[in-house]
């Protein structure tokens, strides 16, 4: 019987996924860390649930480490501590390491969360990446533009993905970032060379430091353009032919990126470059699950369960890798204007028109409140044996349906 552990602040959607998955492995007994309470939870996971911890976690990782001590006391042991939010990482790491639980420590869970880090500990391995320098001071942040030159990349070094990520053209752009958000030594921003190409995600799972099994993802346009321009409607495609030549070296970079930072047991999601040259350049690396629907959206292309297989991954190290038989895309329906709230809906007959190419969707409703962040108000996703079908229906729903937000 494995002891294990979920810490999770907030019952979202996808993060109920991921606990229901856990709470469904063999010979497994689970207590769920939360501030929400259990009553928030579907009867029937809550059935499953062994135990349950209610913290604040506004309080300090120490009310995390208190619950997990009280549940090891209860069942004498906890054998597997897990989270999948991104700023969970490292004091989950720590808590490890203080009560000798099987998994990343905080040192590996630090070379995942610190941008800055990550990426000197990558070119040190020799993996090809964005230049960059962690600034603490204007002054600081003007050198290091004149070293890498623009366009510049500022975002935070404990960021996750594209967000509070913004583009530098020129000195201009600079001298307004640091008059709003000024570096300081409690404060420090990561400024990185704005690498031009292609964008892709390269999702992975690994068992005792070896990658196992592997999805590579096409972003149009690229997340920071989706940052910049909250308009866009912007999609995800994971084509069928994951072993395209287009792809070659990529796998390899991963490879020896995940070897270089410490990836042992469990998933990982890569940010990625293909340049205009072809050469390959690493942007970022989370020692976690995807998040954007990324995980239902490969479950359809491969045609399994990855909640499940993650769970059964970090729970019991074993993973049993799948082809991908679909090509598969989602489209994130973003709201139109300044509104707070959807106030129309249209062109969903498009939906209809595409017939059994459409797997999954939730659609925005009249009334409901602008989410305010790239996922939008809802989303698609479509999954077809040929890629250019999935190509031809994203670009259809891309056209066909407008979100419009209101007072």
């Amino acid at each position: 019987m494995k002891n294990v552990v979920f810490v999770a602040p907030y019952f979202a959607e996808t993060t109920l996924r991921f606990i229901s998955a856990v709470t469904r492995q063999r010979d497994t007994r689970v207590a769920l860390v939360s501030e929400d309470g259990v009553d928030r939870l579907p009867p029937d996971l809550r059935s499953r649930l062994g135990g349950h911890e209610r913290i604040e976690f506004s309080r300090g990782d120490e009310q995390i480490a208190g619950a997990v001590e009280r549940v090891r006391k209860a069942w004498g042991s906890v054998d597997r501590l897990l989270g999948t939010l991104e700023e969970l990482q490292v004091p989950l790491g720590r808590i490890r390491d203080a009560m000798g639980i099987q998994g990343m420590g905080a040192e590996t869970a630090e070379n995942f969360r610190d941008k800055s880090r990550m990426k000197s500990v990558l070119r040190h391995a020799g993996v090809p990446c964005a230049r960059h320098g962690l600034v603490h001071s204007p002054a600081e942040a003007r050198q290091v533009a004149g070293e890498v030159g623009f366009p510049l990349v500022a975002k935070p070094p404990a960021g996750s993905g594209a967000r509070s990520t913004f583009r530098l053209e020129g000195p201009a752009d600079l001298e307004q970032f640091l008059a709003t958000l000024p570096p300081g030594e409690g404060r420090p921003t990561l400024l990185e060379e704005f690498v031009v190409g292609e964008e892709h995600s390269f999702d992975s799972v690994s068992l005792d430091g070896r990658m196992v099994w592997y999805s590579i993802n096409h972003y149009v346009p690229t997340p920071l353009e989706v940052l910049r321009e909250p308009w866009i409607q912007w999609c995800v495609l994971l084509p069928r032919e994951v072993d395209d030549p287009a792809y070659g070296g990529i796998v390899e970079v991963a490879q020896a990126a995940l070897r270089a930072l410490g990836m042992d047991t469990g998933m990982s999601h890569m940010e990625w470059f293909r340049r205009p040259d072809g050469s390959v350049a690493v942007s970022e690396i989370g020692a976690r699950p995807p998040g954007a629907r990324f995980v239902n959206l490969i479950s359809w292309a491969h045609d399994f369960d990855l909640f499940d297989a993650w769970a059964r991954t970090v729970v019991h190290g074993e993973f049993t890798p799948r082809d991908r038989p679909y090509a598969a895309g989602a489209v994130y329906l973003r709201g139109q204007g300044s509104g707070r709230k959807v106030e129309h809906v249209r062109g969903l007959d498009v939906l209809q028109a595409l017939g059994n190419l459409v797997v999954e969707s939730r659609l925005p409703k009249l009334g409901q409140a602008a989410s305010g962040t790239y996922e939008g108000e809802g989303y698609v996703i479509l999954r077809h044996p040929s890629t250019e079908v999935v190509k031809e229906g994203l670009a259809k729903v891309l056209r066909g349906i407008r979100v419009e937000l209101g007072s």
